[in-house]
């Protein structure tokens, strides 16, 4: 069953295993990250996606209790990474206990026509992690034939999600965004969500579209349908 098939039926707090509860910034301390990660017990969220630098912390705080531990690399600024860097990270982002992990792309190499190692970019992640990757493919900064062959690209380099957008900054996650994803998606990859998603309404139309997960920091407003035009998220 999919999430377009059941979503009409789903209360708010019922949409808690498609969200994934996120934190990520400056600043946070050791008790917000520790909080953020029972939040994601209590509520039932699909996981938990903090820095890395938290990674052991949430990993403990949520042993045992089913909800996945996930974490962000080359973000918030995407393709700024070396390739080299970006694997011995996610290596290390595994070892610490994250089961999932969403990465940048390197843009800028995929409009040089640099195929190969906008590719290989991602497949060493994949390599390194032994995880689920998931790929920011920024859709709003790209030509036509740009998504096609980013997408294509990183599903050859073993994507298990392709994802819309690295956050609001670059796209409000839209149902025109996941259905384009959607529709050209092989057997066994699946699309989540990103960007602004603030609202019960929003993540309901987001579901519908065909998206299997949703990123948002504003997951609490969501599941309790409090989310407004002056909810943030990233």
């Amino acid at each position: 069953m999919t999430a377009s098939t059941i979503t009409p039926r789903l209360a708010p707090a019922e949409l808690a295993p498609f969200i994934q509860h996120t934190l990520i910034g400056v600043g946070i301390t050791r008790d917000r990250i520790v909080a953020h990660a029972r939040e994601a017990a209590e509520h039932g969220f699909n996981a938990a996606m903090v820095p890395a630098s938290w990674l052991s912390v949430v990993a403990s705080e949520l042993a045992g209790t089913g909800i996945g531990v996930a974490s962000a690399l080359d973000f918030p600024t995407v393709g700024v990474t070396t390739s080299a860097g970006k694997a011995a990270e996610a290596a290390e982002i595994a070892r610490l206990g994250a089961t999932q992990l969403d990465i940048g792309v390197q843009i800028g190499w995929l409009k040089s026509g640099m195929f190969d190692e906008f590719r290989e970019d991602i497949a060493g992640v994949v390599r390194a992690s032994g995880i689920p990757v998931k790929v920011m493919l920024e859709l709003p900064l790209l030509t036509e034939a740009e998504k096609e062959a980013a997408i294509e690209l990183a599903m050859d380099a073993g994507a298990a999600y392709l994802k819309n957008a690295s956050s609001g900054q670059i796209e409000t996650a839209n149902p025109a965004s996941i259905r384009y994803l959607v529709e050209r998606t092989r057997k066994g990859v699946l699309v989540k969500a990103s960007g602004s998603i603030t609202t019960y309404p929003q993540a309901v139309e987001l579901l519908d579209a065909g998206a299997s997960l949703l990123g948002t920091s504003a997951g609490l407003s969501i599941i309790a349908d409090t989310g407004d035009a002056a909810t943030a998220s990233y």
